[in-house]
C-alpha cells in the first residue's frame, strides 16, 4: 500500500493540471464575478468543503462580502494554470457602499474551488478611494504579453518579492521599471508619462509576510496576498490584511496596486 502513494498522488496531480486551462480558470472567475454581482454566495464550481476567509480571518460565506450584490464598475482576473489558481480584483464606485476587493480563488483535485480568500476594503481603509482606484485603473494597459517576451515565473515572482522584501531591508534591489505606476487606494503616483516611477520611497523596518501567490505569465502578473507588517507564521494574527498585485515586462516592474484593510482601525495610523 505505501508503495502506491506516491503514483496516486501523482494521478491526481496529473488530472488536476490536465483541468487547470486557462479557458476553464477563466469559466470559474466569470462565476466568481456573476456571484459576487448577485450577491450569490455561492456557484456551480465551489466545493461543499470550501475554506472561506476575510481580511485574513475564518468567516461564514452566508454573511461574508460575497453574500452582498454589488455593481462592479471595473473586473479583472489572471490565472495560474501551474497552481490551479485564480485572482481577481473588483472595483464598487456605488457613493453610499463603495469597495475594492481582491480574492484568490484554489481549486481541489476534484477541479472544485476549495479555497476563498478575499481581502476588500471601504471608506476609512488605507488611501481609500475607490473612484480614483477605477480612474487610474481604467487607463492602464494590461494586455496579454507576445510569447517569445514573456517572463518567467520565477522571474515574476521575484520581482514580486524584491519588492515586498525592500520594506523591510533597504539592500534589496528591487527591478524598478520605467515607467512604472503604483496605485494604492485611490493614489496614484504616475502621470501617464514615460518617466513615471513606482521608486517613490517606501517605509523601512516594516516585514510583509505570509505571502500567498497566484501567478499568471500570460499577463506578467503576480499577486501577494500578506500581512503587513504581521509575524513570520502567524497568519491574520497581526499586521494589516494586505494584497499586492505586479505587472511585470521584461523582468521589471510595470504596475503595482496595493490594498491594505484597517479592519475598523481608523486611518491605519
Amino acid at each position: 500500500m505505501r508503495t502506491l502513494i506516491p503514483t496516486i498522488i501523482s494521478v491526481l496531480a496529473t488530472r488536476a493540471s490536465a483541468a487547470c486551462t486557462r479557458e476553464f480558470l477563466t469559466a470559474i472567475t466569470d462565476e466568481l464575478l456573476a456571484a459576487q454581482s448577485a450577491g450569490q454566495p455561492t456557484f456551480p464550481s465551489l466545493s461543499s468543503n470550501v475554506t472561506y476567509t476575510e481580511n485574513r480571518k475564518p468567516a461564514s460565506l452566508i454573511s461574508g462580502i460575497l453574500s452582498t450584490p454589488l455593481k462592479i464598475v471595473h473586473a479583472r482576473s489572471q490565472h495560474d494554470t501551474t497552481q490551479c489558481a485564480t485572482f481577481s480584483e473588483f472595483i464598487i464606485t456605488n457613493a453610499s457602499a463603495p469597495y475594492v476587493i481582491a480574492t484568490q480563488l484554489r481549486l481541489d483535485n476534484s477541479s472544485q474551488v476549495s479555497q476563498i480568500d478575499t481581502i476588500f476594503t471601504t471608506n476609512g481603509d488605507w488611501a481609500f478611494n475607490a473612484t480614483g482606484t477605477y480612474y487610474w485603473a481604467s487607463k492602464e494597459k494590461w494586455d496579454a504579453i507576445p510569447g517569445p517576451q514573456r517572463d518567467t515565473r520565477a522571474t515574476i515572482k521575484a520581482a514580486a518579492d524584491a519588492y515586498c522584501d525592500v520594506f523591510n531591508d533597504k539592500s534589496v534591489t528591487v527591478p524598478w521599471g520605467e515607467p512604472c505606476a503604483r496605485l494604492e487606494g485611490g493614489a496614484y503616483t504616475g502621470k501617464m508619462l514615460p518617466s513615471d516611477s513606482c521608486n517613490v520611497g517606501v517605509p523601512s523596518g516594516v516585514k510583509l509576510v505570509n505571502r500567498r501567490y497566484v501567478v499568471d505569465e500570460v499577463y506578467g502578473t503576480v499577486d501577494v496576498m500578506l500581512d503587513f507588517g504581521g509575524r513570520e507564521g502567524k497568519v491574520g494574527m497581526q499586521g494589516l490584511p494586505d494584497s499586492h498585485e505586479f505587472r511585470v515586462e521584461e523582468g521589471k516592474l510595470r504596475f503595482v496596486h496595493t490594498l491594505s484593510s484597517c479592519g475598523g482601525r481608523g486611518a491605519c495610523m
